[in-house]
């Protein structure tokens, strides 16, 4: 293909990021540790869901309030890889950390998932902002998707790594026991070094312009208010159709926050998966959306990022509905699969729909907007699922609050207008 005979060394080295950094997401966002922290560490999975909804939440709102600050001051003194390096650096150290905290650590457990959460959330900020930049127009979906496939696929790989290294391997790898779960909170060291390794070629390969002097503090954070009130107004006033996919997506990515940090949890609560149970339908998953963000990313460069988005968001409120009511496993799995399918391609279509909105010099503010639309009300879908459990002692019940937030941000996605949002951001 073109693109890979012209920018192909630059964009691969770009999408092995998705590659390394997919593994913290995937083992312990959603299947390995989460599962492992209601189950091991909190005093019952009902209010270790609790206790996770809040840490997710804390995230959400340091993410809201950070990326916008962080992106005006790498646009304003070409800090990007700088604040990606540091960022990777703090969720990879986190990453090792989440191995000590064993049964009854329930603090410990949350504070240090939740700083390196966060670190891991803003490096996407910075990472999403190389993407207009490595990938011509027409060909942003077809990029953006290749980073997600390839990301499922790094997920996937360390997922079978960690079933067939740690978790069903007797005796398990190093030296690890199977005594107080240590071979399950091994899986963390192993993200670990694989988001270090894989994250490599990106730093190595992909270059942003030179940083420049920065000033002290105060006249950083004064610039950068003062940019924000800037672009803040500029985005009311000449980006609407920017504005309005950003507050959809402010809707519509509060479910898929919460159905990563839950989904594991939910299927071993209700449907009784083990923790390799749990592993297993992540490896499916992975496998799904993957092919989905791959296949998807070719019709987002034919169809555009709009309607790819719309297709994605109705299959997702599909499956996941057939996913709170399936009778038993079986429906489940089924469920579980279909929605994998769309999960990549939301992902992808959006992000692919950002970099054709963005103006080319405010590419890392315009993706710390991003960030924000995707993190400045993600805590009430975590908050909500865990109340609405607790208030009726039903998973389902609360997994059900995610159909809500996908609806609510395919209605507001209808008022976008691609080709015009397209326009005000190369007039």
């Amino acid at each position: 293909m073109k693109i890979w005979s012209r920018r192909g060394r630059t964009v691969t080295a770009w999408a092995f990021y998705d590659f390394a950094n997919s593994a913290f997401t995937t083992l312990i966002v959603t299947f390995i540790y989460a599962t492992y922290f209601t189950q091991g560490i909190a005093e019952n999975a009902t209010l270790g869901t609790s206790q996770w909804a809040l840490a997710v939440t804390v995230t959400a709102i340091a993410v809201a309030v950070l990326s916008p600050y962080l992106g005006a001051i790498a646009d304003q003194y070409g800090l990007r890889q700088r604040f990606l390096l540091v960022s990777t650096a703090v969720a990879i150290a986190g990453s090792v950390l989440l191995f000590f905290p064993g049964e009854g650590q329930v603090l410990v457990a949350l504070v240090i998932f939740t700083i390196a959460n966060i670190a891991f959330e803003m490096s996407n900020v910075f990472y999403n902002a190389y993407l207009p930049d490595i990938a011509a127009q027409g060909q942003l979906g077809r990029v953006s998707g290749f980073g997600w496939g390839l990301g499922y696929a790094g997920g996937l790989l360390c997922l079978v790594a960690a079933l067939f290294g740690l978790v069903q391997a007797e005796p398990p790898i190093l030296g690890f026991s199977t005594a107080d779960g240590e071979h399950i909170r091994a899986t963390n060291l192993l993200v670990a070094a694989w988001y270090a390794v894989f994250a490599i070629p990106l730093f190595l390969c992909v270059r942003g312009r030179q940083p420049r002097r920065v000033e002290i503090l105060r006249s950083v954070v004064r610039r950068a208010n003062a940019q924000l009130r800037s672009t803040f107004g500029d985005i009311r006033a000449r980006y609407t159709h920017l504005l309005r996919f950003l507050v959809a997506r402010l809707v519509y990515n509060d479910g898929l926050i919460t159905l990563f940090a839950f989904g594991g949890i939910y299927a071993a609560g209700t449907f009784g998966f083990s923790t390799e149970d749990v592993i297993i339908f992540g490896i499916a998953l992975n496998v799904t959306a993957g092919l989905g963000a791959l296949l998807f990313g070719f019709l987002d460069d034919r169809i555009g990022g709009k309607a790819t988005t719309l297709v994605s968001l109705g299959g997702l409120i599909a499956f996941g509905t057939l996913g709170i009511l399936a009778p038993d496993a079986a429906w489940f799995w089924v469920a579980g699969l279909g929605a994998g399918m769309m999960v990549g391609p939301n992902q992808s279509a959006s992000r692919s729909l950002m970099g054709r909105f963005v103006p080319p010099e405010k590419k890392n503010e315009f993706f710390g907007f991003y960030a924000f639309s995707g993190k400045a009300t993600s805590f009430l879908g975590p908050l909500l699922l865990g109340q609405v459990t607790l208030w009726t002692g039903s998973q389902r019940a609360g997994m059900a609050t995610i159909i809500v937030f996908f609806v609510i941000g395919m209605v507001l996605l209808f008022r976008v207008h691609e080709h015009e949002g397209v326009a005000a951001a190369t007039s």
